[in-house]
């Protein structure tokens, strides 16, 4: 019996890395202080964030850092050490959406060199892969494999321009550390800890069960060199007596040697905070309110996803996502079709699941569809890739919604937008993200005119629209004045100060729950 997958494509060609690479790197100035965890999804990312603002409110210039992230949501960054875009415009990057909260709970702007690595899926066992800021195209993993160990000089290096100006770097290393059989080429664990010489905490969730064995079976994993770098673990998302659970601490101790730093209780708030990736949905989600019903299908490959939190966050909203293999609901007022990394695939899931017929139907009856970058997309008439940017070269009838054509290519249209809507006379604030071309006579009727550009397409009678813009709800005015042209209710949310106030939150418990200063004794 075999459990290998069919073989994947052969390797790309070799990017020249050696142009990214800046010298001479500055020498390392803060201290730092390496999070690792016993598997995904433990929580790193969001402790890192609450310990950026705590040790900030500390007075500190605290700086995040990971060398290689793996998510579908990122960030557009601003860096003076990128060149400017093809339409001389400022340069723009992307790291992962962590990092750029991480930054932000920091009190600093993202920057390519928080995130050196991120890698983009775009199929089951391939991704984009982006070196600082920068796509180098699209690698099969097995391939990715013998890329990594050439890409460590340009993560060194980004980690000492961070460093340098930093008092505490604050490194969340990804997945798990004790993955042993990928030592040979590992950048962003173990090996970036002993080229960097970092002092380790372990990070293991309490709230899945099987803390105590994950937190063993990492000891017995490591080599001695690697048990000796670990300074001690911190149990998280920790529900109920902790009276009780003491004993498998001890045993934890006993065991590896390794003393009990924290225990960090689970936090509610954490819904308010941009999810990482994916992983978030596989969870039961729930709306934010009851009212308008906006129902968004879960397409394949999704990106950016967190464009939709302020949406789940008004009272006035019942946002559903919808699963595949799940209708879209008939009492829907509007569908929303999200960013994906890979629109005709996108495309594809759409119409294996019958949502193009649900959609069809939904649009008979009156309802409203709203598509965002590759949503957009969707919406038009073809979606071709003659080059086989995203997948197999070809071409995919769109869902004919919006007189529109888009061909994907190009380089990579990366911009933040802070701008006046013209048409409706509100800000909009948000980025773009995308390649590709999309044309036809349907962008004559604008969604938007920011700063008299016009941006994205309207249907003749109005309730079609879409357009390339990320984040644009999180803009309060304009979220308000859109919900009411859906027939809504807007509210007086100001979703920013919610974000704010949850990082305030999440380090007000950090105070309570970790010894900020023993933790902050161990960075070197």
């Amino acid at each position: 019996m075999t459990y290998d997958l069919p073989p994947d494509d052969a390797p790309p060609p070799m990017p020249d890395i050696s142009v990214p690479i800046l010298d001479p790197a500055p020498r390392r100035a803060g201290r730092a202080l390496m999070i690792q965890g016993t598997s995904s999804d433990v929580g790193k990312s969001l402790l890192v964030a609450g310990l950026c603002r705590a040790y900030a409110r500390r007075g500190l210039r605290v700086a995040p850092f990971k060398a290689q992230n793996m998510s579908n949501n990122a960030a557009v960054t601003v860096d003076s050490d990128l060149p400017p875009g093809p339409d001389g415009t400022a340069p723009g990057g992307e790291i992962g959406r962590a990092q750029a909260l991480q930054a932000r709970a920091a009190g600093l702007p993202p920057s390519i060199h928080m995130n050196p690595v991120l890698l983009k899926p775009q199929a089951m066992v391939g991704s984009q892969v982006v070196l600082r800021g920068r796509a180098l195209g699209n690698w099969p993993a097995r391939h990715y494999h013998g890329l990594k160990p050439l890409l460590l000089p340009a993560v060194l290096d980004s980690y000492r321009r961070v460093a340098a100006q930093a008092d505490l770097v604050l490194v969340e290393g990804a997945g798990a550390g004790t993955e042993t059989w990928l030592r040979h080429c590992d950048i962003t664990n173990m090996r970036l800890a002993a080229e960097a010489d970092l002092p380790v905490v372990l990070l293991t969730d309490n709230d899945r069960g099987g803390a105590m064995a994950a937190m063993v079976g990492s000891w017995l994993l490591h080599t001695e060199d690697e048990r000796a770098r670990i300074k001690g673990y911190i149990i998280n998302k920790f529900r109920g007596y902790f009276s009780l659970y003491e004993p498998a601490c001890e045993t934890i101790t006993q065991t590896t040697g390794w003393p009990l730093l924290g225990v960090a209780r689970w936090f509610d708030a954490a819904t308010q905070l941009p999810a990482e990736d994916a992983l978030a949905l596989e969870r039961p989600q729930a709306g934010g309110g009851a009212g308008l019903v906006i129902a968004v299908p879960q397409i394949a490959r999704m990106a950016n996803f967190d464009d939709l939190d302020p949406l789940s966050a008004e009272p006035g909203v019942d946002l559903r996502w919808v699963r595949p293999g799940q209708p879209i609901p008939a009492e829907a007022d509007v569908v929303l079709l999200p960013g994906s990394k890979t629109t005709r695939p996108a495309l594809d899931s759409l119409r294996q699941n019958g949502w193009d017929i649900d959609i069809a139907a939904h649009v008979r009856r009156g309802g409203r569809v709203v598509g965002i970058c590759a949503g957009f997309q969707m919406l038009g008439r073809v979606v071709r890739d003659p080059d086989g940017i995203e997948g197999a070269p070809g071409e995919t009838p769109g869902l004919g919604l919006l007189d529109i054509e888009t061909t994907i290519g190009g380089d990579k249209k990366l911009i933040e937008i802070d701008a006046t809507d013209t048409a409706s006379g509100v800000r909009v604030t948000g980025y773009e993200m995308h390649m590709g071309r999309t044309d036809g006579p349907g962008l004559s009727r604008p969604w938007l005119r920011l700063n008299g550009v016009d941006e994205g397409a309207v249907s003749p009678d109005g309730r079609v629209m879409g357009g390339y813009v990320h984040g644009i709800f999180g803009a309060d005015s304009y979220r308000r004045h859109w919900l009411q042209a859906m027939g809504g209710r807007a509210s007086g949310l100001d979703y920013e100060a919610q974000v704010e106030a949850a990082l305030d939150a999440l380090a007000d418990q950090l105070e309570t729950d970790l010894d900020l200063d023993a933790l902050l004794a161990l960075a070197t």
